[in-house]
């Protein structure tokens, strides 16, 4: 199928606000675009008109796509309870509590399934979809059973960006240590690495990108500052954001931004 997938190296790198923009740039050129989730952990949750529940994130990843949210973009949801619980749905539909031990050993292939299911939906009904990861994409510990990152993206066998944050330090680190802790096979799948959260004139980063370029052998597609006013509400905490200027397309003003510090035509390259 055609897409993407952006995978981070960390929690809270930003890949659903790249997610977001990409939605919106590729809808703005005419593409029929979904975004795509297997799994997500959130408290943040949106009913459907059919019922049907998604995390707010997918929704407003398909509301910057320009499309209707349905439950096949977040096919498996777990909305966190109390003492480490939390309450699975598949395709929107409530499914019963677990933890996270219980869900990875016992309904495991059940997930596979829906996530299987939801991505042959979705490549009919659309022309390229966007998948969003979660959390780290190098978790060792869990990556023989893990539904969320790389082994999905070798399910629909697309191509993988790399996002870090940079705001915290550490993203050399991180990116390099990332890709090393992949293997080889599915290091390969890695297309592009995206510096994300820069504070300040990104220019002043392009020894760091030359650093990254030379050592990976990966282009780095971007260094996208922060930009504090984007007005689009966070994935899954309560943390406040600036709102936008009045009367302003949140969606429209963030791929702007986005789109300003990225090689938009490398992305469309790999999205190809």
């Amino acid at each position: 199928m055609k897409g993407l997938m952006v995978v981070g190296t960390a929690s809270d790198v930003g890949k659903t606000m790249i997610c977001t923009a990409l939605c919106r740039l590729l809808a703005n050129e005419g593409v029929h675009v979904a975004p795509f989730k297997s799994q997500n952990m959130s408290g943040f949750t949106e009913t459907l008109p059919d019922g049907r529940e998604i995390s707010r994130s997918q929704l407003q990843q398909a509301e910057a796509a320009r499309t209707e949210p349905v439950a096949e973009m977040n096919p498996i949801l777990m909305k966190p309870g109390a003492n480490l619980q939390a309450d699975v749905l598949f395709m929107g539909v409530p499914a019963g509590g677990t933890d996270g031990h219980v869900f990875r050993e016992k309904w495991f292939d059940k997930g596979f399934d829906a996530i299987r299911q939801a991505l042959n939906y979705l490549s009919n009904q659309y022309d390229a979809l966007i998948m969003e990861g979660a959390g780290s994409t190098a978790e060792v510990n869990l990556m023989d059973r893990e539904l969320t990152n790389m082994r999905v993206a070798e399910l629909a066998d697309v191509p993988v960006l790399l996002v870090s944050d940079i705001s915290k330090g550490g993203a050399f680190a991180s990116v390099i240590g990332t890709l090393q802790l992949l293997s080889e096979e599915r290091r390969s799948r890695v297309k592009a690495i995206i510096i994300n959260k820069f504070y300040g004139d990104a220019s002043y980063f392009e020894e760091g990108v030359a650093f990254i370029e030379q050592y990976t052998g990966i282009p780095v597609a971007g260094v996208i500052p922060v930009l504090e006013n984007h007005g689009i509400p966070e994935e899954d905490m309560d943390r406040r954001t600036q709102p936008a200027a009045a009367g302003v397309d949140v969606y429209e003003q963030w791929a702007d931004h986005v789109k300003k510090h990225i090689n938009w035509p490398l992305i469309q390259s790999i999205l190809a």
